[in-house]
């Protein structure tokens, strides 16, 4: 499976910050943004990962992430002049994807949660038409809506409905076989020129092959496009790291869990950060796993 992160637009709604820099590169709480949907294509066991971005922040997304041979993992990038539209992500993907199913995160969603990278790994094994993932909101009118049937098979789905036949918010997480590609290409644009997401998800609806996962008690979805919301995701993180000593989103960590590096790659990473916590947490993960370079023997 082939992976892609949408980290274009202008972030308009956290202007004047995002005026300078990209919105997916801001902080949340001690690491950037698309950090943490980079660590979900990662916990996916996806190791080939497009970046979509705008041609002015580019240089900056390369010069964080490279081309992600540090982290065992191959990042490309290509550019997305002005927003299109999430549907759009397949039509400037669609060489990257090439026969491949496709796994597509938006790069301002935050997920965590215990055995995420289990499931993902279930999930992205054996994917048949789309799959979505659903999360209870208070709100949601907000959002596009999902209602399933008992096998978990959508039967409808709600852009920001006034009467929501359900409260399962759709996420910015999809998971599509290689169908996805063609059903992009067909698609009409919408009255506003954009390629939209929700329209994809019905047109699997109506062939009967969309079902959505629910993402329950214990897990947390976080968008991050607002200040509140970006303030809100950032106290979460800090909460959970300093109570469970654990770090959200490290990437560095799951190369080397999945196997991607070994400890010692692991730890010469942190030592790039080491005056900072982060880097600290980098290395001593990697010196529960052991290596020569760490003991001193090479």
């Amino acid at each position: 499976m082939k992976g892609i992160i949408l980290a274009g637009g202008k972030g308009t709604r956290l202007y004047p910050a995002t005026l300078c820099v990209s919105k997916q590169l801001t902080l949340v709480y001690n690491k950037p943004m698309i950090y943490y949907p980079l660590s979900v294509l990662m916990l996916a066991g996806i190791a080939d990962i497009l970046i979509i971005t705008t041609p002015e922040d580019r240089p900056q997304f390369t010069r964080l992430l490279g081309d992600g041979s540090h982290l065992g993992i191959n990042l490309t990038y290509a550019e997305q002049s002005e927003p299109r539209g999430i549907g759009d992500a397949f039509i400037i993907g669609a060489d990257h994807v090439g026969p491949d199913p496709v796994a597509l995160i938006l790069g301002d969603n935050i997920f965590h949660g215990p055995g995420f990278s289990g499931l993902l790994m279930s999930v992205s094994d054996n994917v048949e038409g789309c799959v979505l993932f659903g999360y209870p909101v208070v709100d949601p009118q907000r959002y596009g809506v999902g209602e399933v049937d008992d096998d978990g098979r959508l039967v409808s789905i709600q852009e920001k409905p006034q009467r929501p036949r359900s409260n399962r918010a759709i996420t910015g997480l999809y998971l599509y076989d290689n169908d996805v590609l063609r059903v992009a290409s067909e698609l009409a644009p919408s009255a506003r020129g954009e390629l939209e997401i929700t329209d994809v998800n019905r047109l699997y609806l109506e062939q009967g092959r969309a079902r959505l996962i629910d993402l329950g008690r214990g897990f947390a979805w976080l968008d991050t496009g607002t200040p509140e919301s970006l303030l809100e995701a950032s106290q979460y993180v800090r909460t959970l790291e300093e109570r469970q000593g654990v770090r959200i989103a490290c990437i560095e960590e799951i190369a080397l869990r999945k196997g991607l590096i070994d400890a010692d790659q692991c730890y010469r990473l942190g030592e790039q950060l080491a005056n900072t916590g982060y880097g600290e947490y980098v290395m001593e993960t990697a010196r529960s796993a052991g290596g020569a370079a760490i003991r001193g023997v090479a």
